[in-house]
């Protein structure tokens, strides 16, 4: 997929329109509402003049808080955002995949399926999209695979079962739910075959599975990236319960018990090992990690959770998941070309052992058109780097740069001034206009405070993306508006480059979006706008809400000249003529 779409992808999910009002909670910005209305017989037709009718459409960005289909968390994107745009979908070629094992679904008989079957998953599809056409053959594998255990794998297409979708909530493509005995559960694994069995079949067995030959344990040892290994006085008995009761907090680990030696030596544990012993082991480069807190269940689950992710995990559509379904919400995240990588990720990996359990450590390959270029790009780091950023995944979505060369001392003193917060955060921002003289005062996160939270000053702020239809759209009217107030001191228009630029106070959940700031309030939240596209529209939407009276007089042709009552000013109020523009309109 072109990059140029994948980058379009990460900042917009999918074409939306929003015709919704938002209510706004009670500040002093609101007592505007209940101004005078001394203006209301204002002869305001000649705006009228100047509209074309638009749409209150805005692009959406994704939620933030999604990440792969449907899985709720928080990370660099909604990254389902490298899905296939709009314009591919009747290009798509759909994979030839042996799924004879897949049950087809429809609304006719879904609710008799899984109610006659105890153990069913189901994946919402749609047939033109690119991470569903992924998951085909893995899906199919599995249902192969799962079919002797009495588990059944379904599908619907969801583009054709709209009311079914619509039932169960499908937000994105592949939603793919488990149901136990008709009570279903978001799956929230990878999407591959080996994710989804070992995933499934923690759901229906009893959560530890027996070694007792060598011959097993070498086939498991080959067949599985990751397992967790108890040797053990007894399979039964209090430590076989507490290993079990630990697997069950985790949905990605198998968990295994021996009490044979040979076995045991297989898995890095002696024969002479003081029991219960217990490790873990990954296809990683660190390979092995040993146990040794107290035999509960929950001291064993933390630390295989603090261990079961590789000490760097490379960025990928398939460890995304991974990544951003972990409950630890602090990543470090380390932006490198491929040729930097051999040097540098032994640094990170070394840095990361400080801090397992507590922070993730991501590796991004700056160089990768289909993945990293882009999330790099959205990040804001530009050129082949290195660069080093911390990241929090939660509401704030704060970034933090290692402003130092990449060494290990470096990357650990930043590791534990980010973990105490002690970081300053870092907002993109465009180079600062030389000249700002426009209408429509251009607005980059270096000069937001100057411009937008003025506290003399009324600002509305289109927060845009240069890509976006709907921005491109309103463009007209928003230079019209601006041109007509340009001569009231009291009152700013203005416009942000939102993909290139940020700052905590200007947010926004799609493009555009267009935040008023009153005079005298900055330090409350900005007031979204939500009102028609128009010049009349948003000059009666400032005219209730400004902290600061204006009046806008109604031009005059150049035949009548100017009336010696023109433009007069009173104390509490600003007004200006418009009879430079009244020919454009």
């Amino acid at each position: 997929m072109a990059t140029r779409t994948l980058l379009l992808l990460v900042m917009a999910a999918l074409l939306l329109f929003s015709n919704s009002v938002l209510c706004i909670g009670d500040s002093p910005a609101k007592d505007s509402a209940a101004k005078s209305t001394e203006d209301d017989d204002e002869d305001i037709s000649f705006l009228e003049e100047a509209d074309e009718t638009h749409a209150s459409s805005h692009h959406h960005l994704p939620d933030f808080d999604k990440f792969e289909g449907g899985a709720v968390d928080e990370g660099f994107g909604d990254l389902s955002e490298f899905e296939d745009s709009e314009g591919d979908r009747d290009e798509y070629k759909a994979p030839v995949v042996d799924d004879k094992d897949v049950v087809v679904l429809k609304e006719g008989n879904f609710s008799d399926f899984v109610e006659k079957n105890r153990f069913v998953m189901v994946e919402f599809y749609a047939p033109w999209c690119g991470h569903c056409q992924a998951l085909a053959p893995e899906y199919a594998a599995s249902a192969t695979e799962l079919k002797s255990k009495n588990v059944v794998l379904a599908k619907v297409d969801a583009t054709e079962e709209d009311e079914l979708a619509q039932k169960y909530d499908v937000q994105g493509y592949p939603t793919i739910y488990f149901f136990s005995d008709g009570v279903h559960k978001p799956y929230p694994g990878q999407r591959t075959k080996d994710a989804i069995v070992s995933w499934i079949k923690k759901k229906i067995g009893p959560g530890i599975y027996n070694i007792t030959s060598v011959e097993d344990a070498e086939r498991i040892l080959n067949s599985e990236s990751k397992v967790a290994v108890g040797y053990l006085n007894s399979l039964v008995g209090s430590e076989s319960d507490e290993l079990a009761a630990a697997s069950r907090l985790e949905d990605d680990v198998n968990f295994y018990q021996t009490v044979n030696p040979e076995v045991a030596r297989l898995f890095h544990i002696e024969a002479s090992a003081k029991r219960p012993a217990f490790v873990l082991i990954k296809k990683e480069t660190e390979k092995l990690s040993r146990f040794d807190g107290e035999f509960s269940k929950s001291a064993i689950a933390e630390f295989v959770f603090a261990n079961k992710l590789p000490l760097v995990t490379k960025f990928t559509r398939e460890s995304a998941p991974l990544i951003f379904e972990s409950s630890i919400k602090k990543q470090l995240i380390l932006f490198a070309s491929s040729n930097d990588s051999e040097r540098l990720i032994p640094i990170f990996e070394e840095s990361a052992k400080s801090f397992k359990g507590k922070i993730i450590f991501v590796y991004v390959e700056i160089d990768n058109e289909d993945v990293g270029k882009p999330v790099s790009e959205y990040f804001g780091i530009s050129g082949n780097g290195p660069q080093v950023l911390g990241y929090t995944v939660n509401e704030d979505s704060r970034k933090f740069v290692l402003d130092k060369e990449v060494t290990l001392e470096n990357i650990k003193a930043f590791g534990e001034n980010f973990l105490e917060d002690k970081l300053k955060p870092f907002y993109k921002s465009d180079p600062i206009p030389e000249t700002n003289d426009g209408d429509v005062k251009i607005v980059v996160g270096d000069n937001f405070n100057e411009i937008v939270l003025d506290e003399s000053k009324d600002v509305l702020l289109e927060i845009y993306a240069p890509w976006c239809g709907h921005c491109q759209a309103l463009e007209p009217t928003y230079n019209k508006l601006a041109k007509h107030l340009h001569g009231i001191d009291s009152l700013v228009i203005a416009k942000m480059d939102g993909s290139t630029n940020e700052h905590p106070r200007a947010k926004s959940d799609g493009f555009p979006t267009i935040l008023f700031f009153p005079a005298g309030n900055k330090s409350f939240d900005p007031i979204t706008v939500e009102t028609d596209r128009t010049v009349v529209a948003f000059y009666k939407f400032l005219k209730k809400n400004a902290s600061i009276p204006f009046k806008l007089q109604k031009p005059v042709s150049s035949s009548e000249g100017k009336s010696g009552d023109d433009a007069k000013e009173s104390p509490k109020s600003s007004s200006v003529g418009t009879t430079d523009v009244k020919d454009e309109l």
